[in-house]
């Protein structure tokens, strides 16, 4: 599995320095090789031997497909399709959490508090949303929001810290991601939003196996 985390790591540098120098063709090869680190590592680490791993490794090759979509920087519809694969990726990653067994109690219950943080989340974005994406943004909140609830309920079940974190590196990653596409461009929303998604991702691989 090393092998594939240093591919990660290194595609990783590549990416930010490509960022940081205002390179951005160097994006189109670094990213879909630090994606494909993920990738491998999952298969490395024995993803495909469980249900829970099968899921993992489902959400993980959705969100390759829209790491790879999110390239272009003035697409939008590659940027639509992008946002979609992301859903799917993290309703992969509550099926996962499904395998590992979610308790409702504590799914409703943290869903609840995550009300809070989902509605300022759409309060700060929704000045800045072009027509047409105000309903693919509210869905998107709602899942990612739905996806870190999974994770917590997990907790009665597996008590795995690990899964936990990757959800919640996940959730803080899509905000970097929400500001650098609606509200304030900048490098420094990809200075810290990429290396907590490849974080995020490479955690979820970490639990492959699964976590107990």
């Amino acid at each position: 599995m090393l092998p594939w985390i240093l591919l990660t790591i290194v595609a990783l540098g590549v990416l930010l320095f490509g960022e940081a120098t205002a390179r951005p063709r160097l994006g189109w090869i670094a990213k879909p090789l630090a994606s494909v680190g993920f990738l491998g590592a999952a298969v490395a680490n024995g993803a495909f031997e469980t249900a829970y791993g099968n899921a993992v490794f489902l959400a993980l090759a959705w969100s390759f497909l829209g790491d790879v979509l999110l390239i272009p920087r003035d697409s939008r519809p590659a940027f639509t399709f992008g946002l979609i694969s992301f859903v799917v990726a993290h309703l992969g990653y509550l099926v996962a959490f499904r395998v590992l067994g979610m308790d409702g109690v504590w799914l409703a219950l943290t869903a609840v508090g995550l009300l809070v943080p989902a509605a300022l989340a759409f309060r700060w974005l929704r000045p800045h949303l072009p027509r047409g994406m105000t309903g693919p943004v509210v869905v998107y909140i709602v899942v990612i929001t739905a996806m870190v609830a999974g994770s917590v309920a997990t907790w009665p079940t597996v008590r795995a810290p690990v899964v936990l974190l990757a959800a919640v590196l996940f959730y803080l990653s899509d905000l970097a991601v929400a500001r650098q596409r609606f509200v304030a461009p900048g490098v420094v929303n990809r200075a810290v939003g990429l290396p907590l998604y490849y974080a995020a991702q490479l955690l979820f691989v970490w639990t492959a196996t699964p976590p107990g």
